[in-house]
């Protein structure tokens, strides 16, 4: 019996998940383009990768060591204001990233917060 035989449930199941994986993400690129989409959907678009930043933070943002924290004890709620700022000002996102990390650094090294 070969190899490929002794294995083909593997090389099904491999060869199905890729396609669950890229099918979903390269169908909206190959058959959709920005000119081609209603305006009103365009603009609703738009506000997606902001939701989804948004959701990924916000529970790293007001929860801090494993309590909600509106206080300036919460050293990621704290570093947030600057960073906010920054993002509002500048639009980039290497820069947001840096001050966001740079205040939570130099407030660790400070001994301001733990």
């Amino acid at each position: 019996m070969s190899w490929l035989a002794q294995h083909a449930e593997l090389i099904f199941c491999i060869v199905g998940c890729a396609l669950v994986t890229a099918i979903p993400r390269m169908g909206p690129v190959m058959y959709l383009r920005a000119d081609s989409l209603p305006p009103a959907l365009r603009h609703w678009l738009s506000f997606v990768p902001v939701s989804v930043m948004a959701a990924l933070l916000g529970q790293d943002i007001f929860f801090y060591n494993g309590t909600f924290s509106l206080s300036w004890t919460n050293l990621y709620l704290v570093a947030a204001v600057p960073s906010l700022l920054v993002a509002w000002r500048t639009r980039s996102f290497f820069g947001t990233i840096a001050v966001a990390m740079g205040f939570v650094a130099a407030g660790r090294a400070l001994g301001v917060w733990q």
